[in-house]
């Protein structure tokens, strides 16, 4: 398979938010591109590997192997975010809008785009695993359940590499397992509670975008920042913010007002561009602006003993 993009496009900004740190088992970034381990609805595993010719114009080659094979080759333009349109954004009334430290993240990353993957439950587990914890935390646990019980991929993907777990593996691990990951009693269980729920799961992944910012929220477990995270990903959401994060808002406000705020005032600082305020929050990520370093940090915390 390959793909050309007709606008600038680059592979590893675009799948970069789908990695859970460097030593994720399931998406593996090199010097030529990336391989993904992925986990289709119907449960059946495949090995993706991806690279991109030089340049942002440059032709995107895709290989996949094993049972869910077929399934990748239907949607991969749609799932890495080849069909991400950025036209509203980019529109020149829009641009001029923005702060020009803005405009100046989005001339610097044109390649940007958001992914549309359509695996719901898969990302459901995995940012649930993120809920109130650190990063650092977070990933270990996500590398250390898939290194456990994730399946070796298709193919011929690297050594160590692992694809996602279906609801049935997820429903069979100990709860001294989840204490070894250091996932504590209540993400455990959203975990198993969204694996019971993995067929409803799925059907409503198909809804339109509108729609499915409601249903998400009806799962267990799933707030708005756990819905919007997801469906930054999985729905090439351009609009959800990630209100509730321990950061994020002291990080938006502060970039656009210049002081400290809070979810409240994040979501007025960026009410002028509703319809596209992740990709607002995108682009501060990616802009020269650095917010002040004070304040508590969140400390990991270790539930292997409890």
């Amino acid at each position: 398979m390959q793909f050309t993009p007709a606008t600038p496009y680059s592979l590893r900004a675009t799948m970069g938010v789908l990695a859970r740190g460097t030593a994720d088992p399931a998406l593996r970034m090199d010097a030529d591109g990336l391989w993904w381990c992925v986990r289709t609805p119907t449960g059946e595993g495949a090995t993706v590997r991806l690279r991109q010719q030089a340049g942002l114009m440059g032709t995107v080659h895709a290989w996949a192997w094993g049972p869910g094979a077929d399934y990748v080759e239907e949607h991969l333009p749609t799932m890495i975010g080849f069909e991400d349109d950025w036209s509203d954004f980019d529109d020149q009334r829009f641009q001029e809008s923005l702060p020009v430290f803005l405009r100046q993240a989005r001339r610097s990353h044109p390649g940007l785009r958001l992914t549309q993957t359509g695996l719901l439950f898969d990302q459901l587990t995995t940012v649930v695993l993120e809920q109130k914890v650190t990063h650092m935390e977070a990933r270990y646990a996500w590398r250390y359940l898939l290194r456990r019980f994730g399946e070796k991929p298709p193919g011929p993907a690297p050594a160590g590499m692992k694809l996602p777990l279906t609801a049935q593996q997820w429903a069979h691990v100990p709860s001294w397992e989840w204490h070894q990951a250091r996932v504590d009693g209540q993400r455990s269980r959203i975990v198993l509670q969204l694996a019971q729920k993995a067929a409803t799961i799925n059907r409503i992944a198909v809804q339109d975008l509108p729609q499915l910012r409601r249903s998400i929220r009806a799962l267990p477990g799933v707030g708005p920042w756990t819905a919007a995270e997801v469906l930054q990903r999985t729905h090439a959401d351009p609009d959800s913010v990630s209100v509730g994060d321990y950061h994020l808002a002291n990080h938006v406000v502060e970039a656009l007002t210049g002081v400290r705020g809070n979810d409240r005032r994040m979501l007025e600082v960026l009410s002028p561009w509703v319809g596209q305020r992740h990709r607002v929050v995108r682009m501060i990520g990616l802009s020269s602006f650095r917010p002040s370093r004070f304040g508590p940090k969140l400390t990991p915390e270790d539930h292997r003993a409890r």
